[in-house]
């Protein structure tokens, strides 16, 4: 099944329980604008390449449409729809004024000199310029875009309105109206959950065990975050395998070690009983906590019975199939799903927008106290519709984002 198919039929799960209007329910299924482009592009050789960019736009009845640009080989149509829809729903359940959409660049980042991501990057922009700014449509970061590029955007989006627009984008570098807060916002919104989650089910906090899937910016931060809070932190993992301490790991450790070797795995730290593992071990590791946080469909119909963890947490997007879904559930593995997990880093980009409009800028402590008030009343309205309708997390993060969602459609088309 495609990851937009994964979608629909998580739309269709939700909306059959809640009796949703079947109006509202064709419209989301379907994005309202699809955007592709062809981008030529002058190489360091003097060469020309066609690289492909596409923008879904999926729903705006909440607000102008938002979410992140990925510079991926294997990026596809099918994928950013998912992406976009599931940014809709992300910003509803966390009760933020946004829509959403998704973007991306058919490219291998680390073939291109910095020069030549710039003039993509630029060239890109130009091309969907008409169809984005802070009250159309704002893009962020994704899976290898940064803030330096998020700074060209703004400043090409910027020259060709005649004019200084920050709030073209979000998760731009704080010299040009960045928010802190937000390098770990989408780690410390999932760890708000995750503490609300523990709590609500009378578990203690300190001593937890935790593996983490994915050792980029989400992953790590969230490693770090969570050792620092009592958990022990058992294993990480990276593209090229995984490292495996059942005593427990330094986290800042081991990404200074991964930063050096190149890989993760290599990091077998002195004194300590660790060894490599791969990655697909790694998901069957015994464990309190699982933290996916690398790409889609991690857990699949394949591997879910083998999942060992007491608790999953979604800091990717899509990391789970439906299919494996049904096999956690018939476990009694509880997961806490992306469009709750991980929407930590869109309400900092909201956070962002705001004071770009403002000219005005918080201090980490107010964004992080913002952000744990808005990540944890997230938390209780999902876990009430879950009791409510006798439902999963994830079904009743999507009740409770097309709640939202049906009442904004239907005062707006009466």
């Amino acid at each position: 099944m495609s990851l937009f198919k994964n979608t629909l039929s998580q739309i269709d799960k939700a909306a059959e329980l809640m009796n949703l209007d079947p109006k509202v329910g064709s419209i989301l299924r379907n994005p309202e604008r699809i955007i592709e482009v062809s981008l030529p592009v002058k190489m360091d050789d003097g060469t020309l390449r066609i690289f492909r960019g596409m923008r879904v736009q999926h729903n705006s009845a909440r607000g102008p449409y938002k979410g992140g640009i990925r510079y991926h080989p294997n990026v596809d149509i099918d994928e950013v729809k998912a992406l976009a829809t599931w940014m809709t729903m992300k910003c509803s359940v966390v009760n933020i004024p946004l829509g959403g959409g998704k973007g991306g660049v058919i490219v291998n980042p680390k073939e291109l000199s910095q020069a030549e991501l710039e003039r993509l990057t630029r060239e890109f922009t130009r091309h969907i310029s008409p169809f984005i700014g802070p009250e159309k449509d704002v893009p962020a970061p994704d899976v290898y875009t940064n803030p330096q590029i998020m700074a060209w955007i703004m400043d090409e989006y910027s020259k060709l309105q005649g004019k200084n627009i920050a709030g073209v984008v979000t998760g731009k570098p704080l010299a040009v109206g960045g928010s802190e807060g937000r390098a770990d916002a989408t780690s410390q919104g999932g760890i708000f959950v995750l503490q609300e989650y523990l709590k609500e089910n009378s578990e203690k906090i300190g001593g937890k065990s935790v593996v983490v899937q994915g050792f980029g910016n989400a992953g790590s931060h969230v490693a770090h975050i969570l050792h620092d809070a009592g958990f022990k932190v058992i294993a990480v993992s990276d593209s090229k395998g995984a490292l495996y301490c059942k005593d427990g790991l330094q986290p800042k450790k081991a990404l200074n070690c991964k930063a050096e070797q190149g890989k993760v795995s290599e990091c077998l730290m002195a004194g300590q009983s660790c060894s490599m593992i791969t990655n697909e071990e790694l998901l069957t590791l015994e464990c309190d906590v699982l933290i996916l946080s690398a790409m889609e469909n991690q857990i699949h119909e394949g591997n879910a019975e083998a999942v060992n963890a007491k608790v999953i947490v979604e800091l990717a997007n899509g990391p789970i199939t439906p299919q494996a879904d049904d096999i956690l559930s018939a476990k009694g593995v509880d997961v806490i799903p992306d469009i709750l997990a991980n929407a930590g880093g869109v309400t900092v980009s909201y956070f962002e927008l705001v004071q770009n409009k403002m000219n005005y800028y918080w201090s980490s402590k107010e964004v992080h106290e913002k952000l744990k008030e808005k990540m944890c009343d997230a938390w209780r309205n999902v876990s009430i519709n879950a009791k409510k309708y006798n439902c999963s997390y994830r079904v009743a993060a999507f009740i409770t984002a097309m709640k939202r969602l049906e009442k904004a459609i239907k005062t707006r088309r009466g």
